[in-house]
């Protein structure tokens, strides 16, 4: 940037906590996927309460667990 110029910042857009539309199941199913493909084996995802910050963000308790399959 040049001196002189001044970045504007666009407030509603850091306010406007877009994760508050993205399922909860939606991202254990994804994070588990991840897990498994990584790992080789299946695993379970499961979130706790969801709490959303005021910039954009989340704070969550994520628990990933070995999922038992007496078939495999």
């Amino acid at each position: 940037m040049t001196p002189g110029q001044e970045k504007t910042i666009d407030v509603d857009k850091i306010l406007k906590n877009k994760l508050k539309s993205v399922s909860v199941g939606s991202l254990e199913n994804a994070v588990a996927k991840v897990i498994s493909e990584m790992v080789g084996e299946d695993y379970k995802c499961t979130i706790g309460e969801v709490k959303y910050t005021l910039f954009s963000g989340a704070d969550f308790h994520i628990k990933i667990e070995l999922s038992y399959n007496p078939e495999q």
